[in-house]
């Protein structure tokens, strides 16, 4: 099994910054992608920023330019720097990862238990 656990979430005023954390454990034999995904009270979970094995990022369109994913493979986790916030950005945070464990011949997704953060206005 994988275990995620995720850390950093908070209330900041607009044009704040906060730094999320996710660090994968376990027996984990491989992990594909890392990333995080948000879900605001009443809307549907949403991709928010991607980060692959092969060192390429995605982003969702509301979140370039202000959103910056890093992951440090030697310790299995992912990092969300989140500048320039808005209050449109308040949500609860999931930390997501396609990993292997020793366990299986083939990956799962795995989630975190997520992390709120608000944006004040």
């Amino acid at each position: 099994q994988v275990q995620l656990v995720e850390s950093g979430g908070g209330l900041v005023q607009a044009g704040g910054s906060l730094r999320l954390s996710c660090a994968a454990s376990g027996r984990i034999f491989s992990i594909n992608h890392m990333g995080w995904y948000r879900q605001a009270p009443d809307k549907q979970r949403e991709l928010v920023a991607l980060s692959t094995s092969g060192g390429s990022t995605n982003y969702a369109e509301s979140v370039k330019g202000r959103f910056t994913i890093s992951r440090d493979n030697t310790k299995n986790t992912v990092y969300l720097q989140m500048n320039s916030l808005k209050p449109e950005d308040t949500a609860v945070y999931y930390c997501e990862t396609y990993a292997r464990p020793y366990a299986s011949s083939s990956p799962y997704d795995y989630w975190g238990q997520g992390t709120q953060v608000t944006v004040s206005s």
